[in-house]
């Protein structure tokens, strides 16, 4: 599972097992993860998380949110837990849509921030970590260092995307709409259109079922994918729970192109998909 893992991310891992093992935790867990990860790449944490003892503040907030067991020996092999383990599935994702061949400290950070719900993924968001801004930092540092003959273009649209679709969970309409084009257009569920002033307006009301805690996304096909056209189809489902009386799913198609910073939203379009 770690063979495509740098050096650094590796010991991530190692110090994650120590931390579940001082804790008392019989499995590895996302704030075990993270303690790893800030332990191991203090620059990340300062250039993400910000300045002061940000280890130090992370820690007593996780410890605030445990119960403490009786430390483990360290010969005793504790297993990752279901959240770690998509949080290390992801990241290994991220740094696969990037065209990064090694997985880096960063996108084991994308990793646990994507694992919607986990305590490390709410440890960071309160402190206003996203993933967009990271997914975003990473594809320009690919494409810069990058020589012209291996651009790294589409792997930078479908990291833009990556940040609008996570980005949505947020719903900051000030912060999102920068994603569309001037010219851009949207196709809600029911056929109708909006344009950018009125996506803008009413962004709240049109985007809140992508929002809901239960709605997930994936890729479900890239239709386009050159260095002046962009076009995906995003499947959304909200999962049915037991309170609920009924299940959606719809399928997003998304349309970018090159715009004077980054990609741009040209065009989505969203049809809703019948159950059988």
């Amino acid at each position: 599972m770690f063979e495509r893992y740098t050096e650094k991310a590796r010991r991530v891992i190692f110090f994650a097992r120590y931390e579940a093992s001082n804790y008392g935790s019989r499995s590895i867990e996302t704030e075990h993860l993270l303690l790893g990860l800030l332990r191991e790449d203090r620059q990340l944490a300062k250039r993400f998380l910000g300045e002061g003892n940000v280890t130090v503040d992370i820690r007593a907030e996780i410890e605030k949110r445990i119960i403490r067991e009786e430390r483990i020996a360290v010969s005793v092999e504790i297993p990752l837990s279901a959240e770690c383990r998509n949080a290390l599935y992801l990241a290994g994702e991220s740094a696969e849509r990037l065209g990064h061949r090694h997985v880096e400290t960063e996108h084991l950070l994308i990793g646990i921030l994507l694992v919607e719900g986990s305590l490390a993924a709410q440890i960071l968001e309160a402190r206003g970590v996203k993933p967009g801004p990271i997914l975003e930092h990473l594809a320009k540092a690919s494409t810069s260092s990058t020589p012209k003959f291996q651009s790294r273009a589409t792997a930078s649209a479908s990291l833009r995307l990556d940040g609008f679709l996570a980005g949505l969970k947020w719903l900051k309409s000030e912060e999102l709409i920068s994603f569309f084009a001037k010219n851009a257009e949207f196709i809600d569920v029911s056929g109708k259109r909006w344009n950018r002033e009125e996506i803008w307006k009413g962004f709240e009301t049109l985007f809140a079922p992508y929002a809901k805690k239960n709605a997930s996304y994936v890729i479900e096909a890239t239709i386009a994918d050159t260095n002046e056209l962009f076009v995906a189809i995003v499947l959304w489902e909200n999962a049915l729970l037991a309170s609920e009386q009924r299940a959606w799913m719809h399928r997003m198609s998304v349309v970018l192109l090159p715009g004077a910073d980054d990609w741009e939203i040209l065009l989505a379009q969203v049809a809703p998909v019948q159950f059988p």
